[in-house]
Formats: structure tokens, C-alpha cells, sequence
């Protein structure tokens, strides 16, 4: 008996040694765990965001668009900001009969009626075409607006209207009768544009909503561009057709002829139009119109085609007349923005940098300078708006260095200025309608977005709404290496930058490097934030036993103008002198291995890392370049002639720095990448580079995505593109 009773101690110790060994083993190697591209690209270290959401009138409540994945229909629900539970419902598809769902919404201004967005039909980044229906909350009654796909619905002030676009033309429909007007006649594909934005302004100044209704329902102020002029692009898309389809689409590349832009008023009791004459301008851009609350008084910037010169302009809807209120000239350029604020006496709020860095400034209604609000070398990241009730602004700056973002609340006059953000790293906020609370979204690099709402007097939190600990959890099993923020000293500047090393990382040893840089105008890539899609690659590459680095060069932003202007006139110059300066430096260190240093980019960061192997040829052995500007002369004109001006007076800028004239300087392994349906920076782009490295007898790899625009994706073409690279980089680098 007792050899039965020790027998079976022993068989259980042993199975307890057994689940040890292999608990342990699991543990040992679930911390090895190594990230593939299919685990990044399938969505699965996605961080948790918030929903897009509208904040209601009152204040209180939040609307969001919800899914119901189960039986295809969606809602638009009211949700308490103060709680976040669920409040009511505001509209549930499945309570229509003539619509299963829809994919977006709009409230007319008394939140009395909203526009329904159906069959959606994307066109460019912006844009789209859309069956529109029209439901009122109170009869509860659904009503189609068109048959027609048509373009940028809106409701006049008091909802007793819906203007649109169709075929280029801008029309009107009367809800209570029924009847449509048709404000513009002459709108033609390719040729005049009433009441949406062309090509380039949608690409550019970011807006295609080209018409606005006044305070009273009274005027349509809209613009018109007349492309006739203005030379055609066309691309082949083959599809699975047997014969490829033509795109064909206006397109002002630099220095040619861009649309003649015109502002127009709409009287809707008389039916008729009149142009506004709005000065002795010459080839010229309208980048933004906008109403005051002088409901008669249109304001309206007018920026030169150079755009280092900008007019807002008022207009007198009652005569037409227009005059001046204020000017702003800059030596390089001026930046749009959405800033402009009217206060109840027409006073307004307005973004400048002037003084050299991002500031906010209050003038009276006749353009005089009321007072600078905020000032410092630091930069307002941006604005979120003024309350009227406690005279406050809202916004977000880098007062606590330019890699970091806080949010601030300060008086009109420039007093009591507050921190409502006490964490370090990136803030952002949403507000509600009436600023009683706002919505902080916080990271950094060792935080995911945490959610919290926030109280605007103070920012205390009132509740945490959502954070990504999950993805902290899921993240412990592999070991991924913190991002490294540091400073680097590069042709007399101190430039940011971050560095992701190998989780075995020894300094003994030597890694090869590879360069990020996106490096365009006013941006960032270097900030203090968490990981993002293309950082999980990173973690991959340093799993293999790479140390990966990004620096933000000469002509980023964030870190006043003269910092970011300097490339003025002459992209591709000091930008990649800083990103060749910046690899010798760090290949200096004794952890480096400076015979195998590369450098990849996208887009504007493709045209760098070409140049980047061409006239750093001693230093970089290796480059990928995805989508890039291969010559400026070949990009849109609103964009490429604010930073280098025309080709016509500027031919050095453009080629000087344009990759296609340094082919024969071509030493390393270079990666040329491009999608054939990117209707932004034209697939002609890497066509002539290639033929140039041909010509050159240069040998190098490249690959076309058939159709594909300039984001590349749509079924596994992202994870076949980075498998691409990932495989180019073990290879070559």
C-alpha cells in the first residue's frame, strides 16, 4: 500500500514538473515571439480609436454612425458625454423601408432634418457621388432628394432647401413643393465647374464644397472654374476588361495654366447671378469663402498665384461690391488654413507667422490689430475654436517642445492662458458644441491613445472613455524595442529624431541602419507618439538585426518659420544635405555599420531617398523609393510652385535637385515603386526615371501596381509591397 501511495505522489510531482517545464518553456518563448508582415497588415496591432463623432447642439450628447454588421443596418444614437451610455436613438435604418443603410449623414443646423448618404461613389481624395435622401425627425418621413448622383448636399439655414452639384451645375430643390431650380447652366466635364473645386483645389487647399448659403437663406455665394485651359492628364486602368479604360482629367503640373477662378452671387428670389468683381487680380487662387455673422457680408481670400500674398476681402452681398480688410505677404509663402473665427461684432480670429512662429491674432472687423493673443518660439498646432461665454480659445501648441502637443485655453486678450493637458506627449482634443467639455486623445511612445473626457475650465478628467491596454497585452509577447527620442547636431541645426534598435541590442557589435524620412514642408515624422503601422515593420527589421532612424531635417515643421522655409525655391537641397549629414554621423558611432546604411521614403520622402543614394552615393548602399516626385516640373502647380515658384523662373530649383539629372551617380542597390493608377504624383514619374537609368546603363530593381493609386493598397497589395521591401532590405542591406 504504501509503494501505491508513493507511486502516486511521484506520478503527480511529475505531472506537475511536466506543466512547469512547459509553462515555463511557453512563457521563454511566447517572449520570443517574432511579428510577421501578415500579422501587421491583417489589422492586428490596429490601435482601438474612437468612432467619428458629431457633437449635438446641446452640448450634452454625441452622435456616432453605428453598424449593425448582423443585419446590414446602421443608426445614427445619441450617446451623454458626461456618462457615455447610450441616450436615444436618433434614426435606424431598419425603420426605413426605402433604404437598408447608409454610409454618412449630415444635420441641418436646427437638427431638425438630416441628409442621408447612399451608394456612395468615391472620385479623388476628397470627393464623391451619392444617392442623397432627406429625413425629417419630427414627421419621421424619408424622401429622396434625387435620382441623380450628385454632389456636396447642403441645407440652406432654415432647412427649407437642399442645395447641390450635378454635372458640374449647381441646383436647388424646394422641400415643401418639390421644385428644382437650376441656379447654373453652362457647367461641362473638363471644361467649367460651378460650385465644386477642380483637381488641384481639392488636392491642395483640401476642399471640395465650392458654394455657401447665407445666414438667411437669401444669397448662394459660389465659385466657378473655368478649365478649359488647363492641359489634360490621362492614365490607363486595365481593370479585367479586354480593353484598358481611359481616365482622362484636368491637371496644371507646374507652370502651366491653372483654371480661371471666379466668384459669383446668387440671388434665389430673383433667379439671377452676378459676378463679383474682386479687384485687379491676375492669375490668382479663392482658396476659402466664407460667410460673417453679417449675414450681407461674404469674406474671401484671394492668394497669388507665387501665394506669398493674400487678400481677405469682404463682400457686400446687397451691391456686390468688395473691399480689402487685410493684407498678409510673407517672403516665402502663406499656409490656408481653417482658422478664421467671427466674433458677434464681426471682429475676427486669425492664424498667422508673422513673427516667424504660428500665432493667433484678434483684429476688428475693419482688419485693424486688435492684439496678438499668443507669442513665443513655439508654434499653435491648432486652433479649436472660441467660446463666447468665457471668452476663452481653444487650442493645441508645442509649448513643451516641438515633438510634443498640449491643449491651452487663453483669454482674447492673451490672459489667463491654461494647461488643460497634463501628460507629456501628443494631445489632442474634440469639443462638445458649447466647450463645456472636450475629448483628450493622449499618447506617447510607451502609451498608446488613451481617451479621456475632460472638463474645459480646468481639464480635469470627468472619465476615462477608452484605452488600447489590450494592445499593451498582446504587444508583451514579443519583444519589440522602445522608440528612442533623442536630438541629433546636423549642419549647425539640433534636429529631432528616434531610433529603434534590436531588442538583443550590443553595443559591441555593429547593425546595419536604415534611414525613414518623409522630409516635405511643415512636416513631421518625428514626434512623441506611439507606434504606428509602419513602426511594427520597423520592430520586424530590428528583430532581423537592423537599427532603424528618422530624422527630421532642414524645412520640416513645428519649430518656427525660418526653420521650414528654408527649403524655399529649392526642394531636395538642404533636406538631403541634413539626411546624409545626419547617417555619416551616426555611422560614427562604434554600434553602426557605416558600409551598410540605407534610406527609404514615400512620396515626397521617395523623391528624397532617391536623391539621397544619388548624391550621398559614398554614404547610403541601399534605397527604396515609394511613389516619388522624380522632377517638380512634373507635380500639380498649387503645391510645387508655393515652395519653389514656376520652372519659368526657376529652372535651376527644379533640376538642380531633380533625381532624373544625377542617374549616373548611381552606386548602391536601389528599389523603385509605384502604383499605375496614382492620379497625384503621376506614374510618369518613374517611367522617366527608369528610362534615365536605362539610358545610364544603370542597373536597378522596380515594380508597377496595376491601377493602384498613390496609397497602394486594396487586398494583399500592401502586404505584398512591404514583403517586397522587407525581402530587398535582408538582401542588399
Amino acid at each position: 500500500m504504501a509503494f501505491v501511495k508513493y507511486s502516486q505522489i511521484f506520478m503527480k510531482f511529475s505531472k506537475l514538473l511536466v506543466a512547469f517545464l512547459f509553462a515555463t518553456t511557453t512563457a521563454i518563448f511566447a517572449q520570443d515571439k517574432k511579428i510577421t508582415l501578415e500579422e501587421i497588415w491583417s489589422g492586428n496591432f490596429v490601435q482601438q480609436r474612437l468612432q467619428s463623432l458629431q457633437s449635438l447642439n446641446n452640448g450634452s450628447e454625441y452622435v456616432v454612425l453605428n453598424y449593425d454588421q448582423a443585419n446590414g443596418t446602421t443608426s445614427i444614437d445619441a450617446y451623454s458625454y458626461k456618462t457615455g451610455k447610450q441616450t436615444r436613438t436618433i434614426l435606424n435604418s431598419a425603420n426605413l423601408e426605402a433604404i437598408k443603410n447608409f454610409q454618412d449623414f449630415s444635420f441641418s443646423k436646427d437638427e431638425k432634418k438630416i441628409l442621408l448618404s447612399t451608394e456612395v461613389e468615391p472620385i479623388y481624395r476628397h470627393s464623391s457621388r451619392d444617392i442623397f435622401y432627406v429625413y425629417d425627425t419630427e414627421s419621421e418621413k424619408l424622401s429622396k432628394l434625387s435620382d441623380k448622383k450628385i454632389q456636396e448636399a447642403s441645407f440652406s439655414p432654415d432647412n427649407s432647401k437642399v442645395a447641390y452639384v450635378y454635372e458640374n451645375n449647381i441646383y436647388y430643390l424646394d422641400l415643401a413643393t418639390g421644385k428644382e431650380t437650376q441656379v447654373t447652366t453652362d457647367g461641362e466635364i473638363n471644361s467649367v465647374i460651378n460650385g465644386i473645386t477642380d483637381w488641384v483645389y481639392e488636392e491642395e487647399f483640401s476642399f471640395v464644397k465650392a458654394f455657401a448659403w447665407n445666414p438667411t437663406g437669401e444669397k448662394i455665394a459660389y465659385m466657378r472654374f473655368d478649365e478649359a485651359g488647363v492641359p489634360e492628364f490621362s492614365m490607363d486602368l486595365f481593370g479585367k476588361d479586354l480593353y484598358p479604360q481611359q481616365e482622362v482629367f484636368k491637371y496644371p503640373k507646374a507652370g502651366e495654366s491653372n483654371s480661371k477662378v471666379s466668384l459669383h452671387m446668387y440671388d434665389v428670389a430673383g433667379g439671377n447671378s452676378e459676378e463679383i468683381k474682386l479687384g485687379d487680380y491676375n492669375d490668382f487662387y479663392i482658396p476659402r469663402i466664407k460667410w460673417t455673422n453679417d449675414p450681407m457680408l461674404l469674406s474671401v481670400q484671394v492668394l497669388n498665384r507665387h501665394q506669398n500674398n493674400l487678400d481677405l476681402i469682404f463682400v457686400n452681398a446687397a451691391d456686390n461690391s468688395a473691399a480689402v480688410v487685410m493684407n498678409e505677404t510673407d517672403k516665402a509663402y502663406i499656409d490656408i488654413t481653417d482658422n478664421l473665427t467671427f466674433l458677434s461684432d464681426n471682429s475676427f480670429i486669425w492664424t498667422s507667422e508673422k513673427d516667424g512662429w504660428n500665432h493667433i491674432y484678434h483684429y476688428s472687423e475693419e482688419g485693424k490689430l486688435k492684439n496678438q493673443v499668443t507669442s513665443g518660439n513655439w508654434e499653435v498646432t491648432n486652433y479649436y475654436g472660441y467660446d463666447p461665454k468665457s471668452k476663452k480659445i481653444f487650442y493645441q501648441s508645442t509649448e513643451n517642445g516641438s515633438v510634443n502637443r498640449d491643449v491651452y485655453s487663453i483669454r482674447l486678450n492673451g490672459k489667463s492662458k491654461t494647461r488643460l493637458t497634463n501628460q507629456t506627449g501628443t494631445n489632442s482634443a474634440d469639443f462638445s458644441a458649447d466647450f463645456t467639455f472636450f475629448i483628450n486623445a493622449f499618447s506617447n511612445t510607451e502609451t498608446p491613445t488613451i481617451y479621456t473626457l475632460r472638463d474645459s475650465k480646468d481639464g480635469k478628467i470627468v472619465r476615462e472613455i477608452q484605452n488600447n491596454k489590450k494592445l499593451l497585452e498582446k504587444e508583451q509577447s514579443y519583444q519589440f524595442s522602445p522608440k528612442e527620442l533623442s536630438t541629433i547636431e546636423v549642419n549647425g541645426e539640433e534636429l529631432n529624431m528616434w531610433m529603434i534598435k534590436p531588442a538583443n541590442f550590443d553595443a559591441s557589435k555593429k547593425y546595419p541602419l536604415l534611414m525613414y524620412q518623409y522630409s516635405g514642408p511643415g512636416s513631421q515624422s518625428v514626434s512623441n507618439s506611439y507606434f504606428g503601422t509602419n513602426d511594427y515593420w520597423y520592430q520586424l527589421l530590428a528583430n532581423e538585426g537592423y537599427i532603424i532612424a528618422c530624422v527630421d531635417g532642414r524645412g520640416t515643421g513645428f519649430k518656427g518659420a525660418d526653420f521650414k522655409k528654408v527649403t524655399y525655391k529649392e526642394l531636395g537641397k538642404y533636406e538631403v544635405e541634413d539626411q546624409i549629414a545626419a547617417a555619416q554621423k551616426l555611422g560614427e558611432r562604434a554600434y553602426i555599420d557605416a558600409s551598410r546604411m540605407g534610406i527609404w521614403g514615400w512620396s515626397y520622402g521617395g523623391f528624397m531617398s532617391s536623391n539621397a543614394i544619388l548624391k550621398g552615393n559614398d554614404t547610403f548602399s541601399m534605397a527604396i523609393a515609394v511613389a516619388p516626385v522624380t522632377s517638380w516640373r512634373f507635380y500639380d502647380s498649387v503645391y510645387t510652385e508655393r515652395y519653389m515658384q514656376t520652372p519659368q523662373e526657376n529652372a535651376s530649383g527644379y533640376d538642380e535637385n531633380s533625381p532624373l539629372n544625377h542617374v549616373e551617380k548611381l552606386k548602391g542597390d536601389y528599389l523603385l515603386i509605384h502604383g499605375g493608377g496614382d492620379d497625384n504624383v503621376h506614374v510618369q514619374n518613374t517611367m522617366r526615371m527608369v528610362e534615365e537609368l536605362v539610358q545610364a546603363n544603370k542597373q536597378f530593381r522596380w515594380a508597377i501596381y496595376p491601377d493602384r493609386n498613390h496609397g497602394i493598397y486594396g487586398g494583399n497589395t500592401r502586404l505584398h509591397l512591404y514583403t517586397m521591401m522587407t525581402n530587398f532590405i535582408l538582401e542588399k542591406l
